[in-house]
């Protein structure tokens, strides 16, 4: 009866329950028939409802109010019966529960692979009685008419899920049965497992509702789609051949080793041999993200959600990089939590394992990097298309220490210049694909140039031109020798190239710098002392370690310019200045062995660095002041494009009579070349010589006749 045929103050009630499905006969289509999963659960909701049924008929016979005027607040004797005379959700014809349920396990049993409930009900070690409660919490998200079955069992029609003591009725248990209870409890697998959810904690423990997840619903019913609270998480990790001989870690995680820590260096293939090793267990891989776990409001709900992800697929977690939760303690506290769940977990990172991380011991391994084949291999698969003859891939490709997730991404990055470019692919296609990987936090703290020169442009003496290409060499083969063949002993030491660029200001320290990184198709960082040195004791220590830490996520080469200022000597300790002066110094001297990049460091005071230095350097490159043949060279290089429609310039006499380095000749050009633009016509010897007075005058040198000659005259009074 209507609320307002009652006279009810309320007003006129909504309708109680939905429109019953129209269902006439049991479902054969093929979907369910060909989905084990899908049949596997029906079979066993079907007796659930059976359960319900007759619960909901018998608690209408011993109604002791079936008159009340109040009855329709809830649901009427019709609205009862027409629920109840509704078909049964698909299932095998009419037998006894005890049948049918031997019946839907034996299936399930010998369903390959395992139906989602079978495989759930094993990975959990959930019991009959557990998956009978999570069934009866189930049935409202799967058939609408249990919403108001619920709630005339609950006698409360706005309770429209099960709650405890109705579930324990409906498993025919008495609600003081403390064993039944504790399969609800909070330790409890169904609650551990985030696989049913508990709600209205404030109410009795009897009338609390009990509801599933929605994921857990979806992977039920055959959907994977991972769980939108962590879908930006988690992503598929898959092996990737070459990534390292996983077999010993997959045979640790198929023993039930359930947590390992891969350390790795730049360029590692941690979380690719991870997957591999999960893979040969038998189990995917899922990748969570540390770092955007560590951005994320609610890390530890996140966490959670992730596992029961896992387990919900049977997967393995692969987390990386576990330098991203390294920083305070309660990021820390997610480490601790993360290493403590029922799945197999493998954690990647760049730090030493901490004891403080986890109660239970890891077993620890490296993660080496990808092998050049392998590299190209990946490259290859992910670009997709034919590379041309004469594109060295692998070659272009040694100076990057790419993880395989980069070289998929530097490859997908070059495919797409390729169609701005609208030509085929080249190899600064290639190199520019593998920049575009870096992270910038180095921009923070260096400045980036983009390499705008060659060898061609350099005018420098042969062997020190040798000895450049030499260093190049040094970066470009750096994996096979110090990897391959092992050419550098001592775990402390990396693998990185680090060389001294010695000479006087201008003579083409920095451009040579920038001509190796243009040769490697590397970014040049020129390190900006500002941003180093501090005065407070530690900090310059600090700040160095943060541009090193930053270096290591990035494929360049490390300029250092005026080196000697933070790399210089040690000296005998006479106050407290001296000896924290020589600390900054120590941890140099540890951290540059350390270093896996490419650093240069340049110096206008060789004579000023620590010996210590010297020894851990691979070249030590001089530059000396060029000679007149060089000089002369360097003029018509910086003066080619004033030389057009001009014959009168002497630039022999300039090479011989002015002994300036390469950048103060570059400087005479410029100022030469503004004198030319303002008087409007071609360069002449007034105005060159002009422009060397100028350049004498910002070095402090005298101009003497002697040295000007026969050109004396045209100096500026």
């Amino acid at each position: 009866m209507p609320r307002e045929e009652r006279g009810d103050p309320r007003g006129p009630s909504r309708p109680t329950h939905a429109t019953p499905p129209a269902h006439t006969e049991r479902s054969e289509e093929p979907p369910i028939a060909e989905n084990p999963s899908l049949r596997h659960l029906l079979d066993r909701v079907v007796l659930v409802e059976e359960r319900v049924r007759r619960a909901v008929a018998a608690r209408r016979q011993t109604d002791p109010n079936p008159d009340d005027a109040f009855r329709g607040l809830y649901l009427t004797d019709e609205t009862v019966d027409r629920l109840l005379r509704t078909p049964h959700l698909p299932a095998a014809p009419d037998r006894t529960d005890a049948v049918r349920h031997a019946d839907a396990e034996a299936q399930a049993d010998t369903a390959e692979p395992p139906t989602s409930l079978r495989r759930l009900t094993t990975a959990l070690g959930l019991t009959d009685l557990d998956v009978e409660i999570l069934l009866i919490a189930l049935l409202p998200d799967l058939d609408a008419r249990f919403e108001s079955f619920y709630g005339y069992l609950n006698d409360d029609v706005t309770r429209r899920r099960p709650s405890i003591g109705l579930a324990l009725e409906l498993c025919g248990l008495s609600p003081a049965d403390a064993s039944a209870r504790a399969r609800l409890g909070a330790g409890a697998p169904l609650l551990s497992g985030d696989l049913l959810l508990v709600e209205d904690p404030d109410r009795p423990f009897l009338g609390r509702a009990l509801r599933v997840p929605d994921r857990v619903t979806a992977h039920l019913l055959g959907d994977d789609t991972p769980d939108p609270r962590v879908a930006d998480l988690l992503t598929p990790a898959r092996p990737v051949p070459g990534a390292g001989d996983a077999a010993p870690l997959a045979r640790a995680l198929a023993a039930e080793i359930h947590l390992a820590y891969l350390r790795e260096d730049q360029g590692g293939a941690g979380p690719a041999l991870a997957a591999t090793a999960l893979a040969g267990a038998g189990r995917p891989a899922l990748a969570l993200d540390l770092a955007r776990l560590a951005r994320d409001p609610a890390p530890a709900d996140a966490v959670r959600t992730a596992v029961r992800e896992a387990r919900l697929t049977g997967a393995g977690l692969v987390c990386a990089p576990v330098d991203a939760l390294d920083r305070d303690r309660e990021r820390a506290a997610l480490l601790r939590q993360l290493t403590d769940v029922p799945v197999p977990v493998v954690l990647v990172g760049r730090t030493p394992w901490d004891a403080a991380w986890s109660t239970r011991p890891p077993l620890l391994l490296r993660a080496p990097r990808v092998e050049p084949t392998a590299r190209a291999a990946l490259w290859q698969d992910a670009y997709g298309l034919d590379v041309p003859d004469g594109i060295d891939v692998p070659d272009l490709l040694a100076p990057f220490l790419l993880t395989p997730e980069q070289i998929t991404r530097a490859a997908r990055s070059a495919a797409q210049n390729t169609v701005l470019d609208g030509a085929g692919l080249r190899p600064e296609h290639v190199r520019r694909g593998a920049r575009a990987q870096n992270s910038a936090g180095l921009d923070l703290l260096a400045r980036r140039i983009e390499p705008a020169v060659g060898w061609d442009d350099l005018v420098l003496p042969p062997d020190t031109l040798t000895q450049l290409k030499e260093l190049t060499a040094r970066a470009r083969h750096r994996d096979r020798v110090l990897g391959e063949w092992g050419m550098r002993p001592g775990g402390a030491r990396g693998r990185g190239v680090v060389a001294l660029f010695a000479g006087d200001s201008g003579t083409g320290k920095t451009m040579s710098a920038e001509v190796i990184a243009a040769d490697l198709g590397l970014d040049l960082y020129t390190v900006d002392l500002s941003t180093v040195i501090d005065k407070y004791v530690g900090e310059t220590e600090k700040n160095l370690e943060r541009i090193f830490s930053e270096a290591a996520g990035v494929n360049g080469v490390l300029l250092f310019d005026e080196a000697d200022a933070i790399f210089g000597k040690r000296s005998e300790v006479k106050d407290a200045h001296d000896r924290y002066a020589n600390v900054e110094s120590a941890y140099l001297l540890q951290r540059m062995e350390s270093f896996d990049g490419l650093a240069v460091l340049a110096t206008n005071l060789r004579a000023n660095l620590d010996d210590a230095f010297t020894r851990r350097l691979d070249l030590v490159i001089d530059f000396p002041v060029p000679d007149p043949v060089q000089r002369l060279a360097l003029w018509h290089r910086c003066l080619a494009p004033l030389l057009t429609g001009t014959d009168d310039l002497d630039l022999a006499f300039c090479a011989d009579a002015f002994e300036l380095a390469g950048g103060n000749i570059r400087s005479v050009a410029v100022t030469a070349a503004y004198l030319t633009a303002e008087a409007g016509s071609p360069l002449t010897m007034r105005q060159l010589i002009h422009a060397v007075q100028r350049e004498y005058q910002k070095l402090g040198r005298l101009t003497l006749a002697s040295e000007f000659g026969p050109y004396v005259d045209l100096l500026v009074s």
